[in-house]
Order: C-alpha cells, then structure tokens, then sequence
C-alpha cells in the first residue's frame, strides 16, 4: 500500500507502466467537475467517479475487500475518508469464494489499521492489500482508478 498526495503522483510512475498515466489522467483532469460514472482513461485504465455519503466503519469492513487482477488508485477527491487496511496474508475468513467476474475477494476480517484521506490525497492498494473503504459523515467525493495487472 502506498499513501500520499497527488503533488509527489511523479514518484510513483516507475512503480506500474500505467502508473504515469494513470497520474496523467488526474492531473489534467478537472476531478471537481466530473460527474458520477465510469470512464475508459486508456487500455489497462479505468476511472470511477462517486460521490455519495460516508458510511459506518462497520459497513465497510462487511466488505472488506482486495482485488487479484487490478491495483487500485483511490483518490479522494473531496471530503474526508477513512479506510480499513490490512495485509491479505493475515486475513484468515474469506466471505465468500472469489468472483473473478468482478474481481473481488471478500473477508470478514477486521482491519489492522485505518487512516483518513482528505482532499487530494491517494491511497494505492495493490492484490495484496485489504481494504474497507468510503467511511466517514458527510459527503465523499472521490475516484478509483482501476489498472489492469
């Protein structure tokens, strides 16, 4: 897992050969004004706007999740967010099996850790990362970018 914010994105552009476009996408893009959906960025690339109310940490670590064929790059974009985290190896409960249709895993484990995100600020979760995101009050404004492994 990676936290910062988007003013060191540059950084992590050797990390996945999409990565520099994938931070291309969001700093040549007026995130503030996209509306809610599903965007194609590029081949491997693709952005989801949402914007919607904050929920209870218990309802998100219902669906505590990690992903086996993309990273995600989480991005809030405004608002104040706080995410469940832990490793996948230590994770012990599956859910349920594995959906490959829609490239999740569910755990009814509890997170290890949480950390908060706040207006331009990302967090990056790769396959081996757990994760309960879109907890807090208020409205979240934010974006995933889903890159294909």
């Amino acid at each position: 897992m990676i936290i910062d914010s988007v003013q060191n994105a540059s950084k992590y552009a050797s990390v996945h050969p999409l990565f520099a476009k994938a931070f291309e996408y969001i700093n040549s893009t007026d995130l503030a004004s996209l509306e809610v959906g599903k965007y194609d960025i590029a081949e491997g690339l693709k952005a989801i706007i949402s914007n919607k109310a904050g929920m209870k940490a218990e309802e998100s670590t219902a669906k505590f999740e990690c992903h086996n064929a993309n990273i995600d790059i989480q991005l809030c974009i405004k608002g104040v967010e706080t995410l469940g985290w832990k490793p996948r190896q230590d994770c012990k409960s599956e859910r349920e099996p594995f959906n490959a249709e829609k490239d999740v895993q569910f755990y009814t484990d509890e997170p290890d850790m949480f950390f908060q995100l706040t207006d331009g600020q990302f967090a990056i979760f790769f396959p081996e990362d757990v994760h309960a995101p879109m907890i807090g009050e208020g409205e979240i404004k934010k974006l995933v970018i889903k890159v294909k492994i």
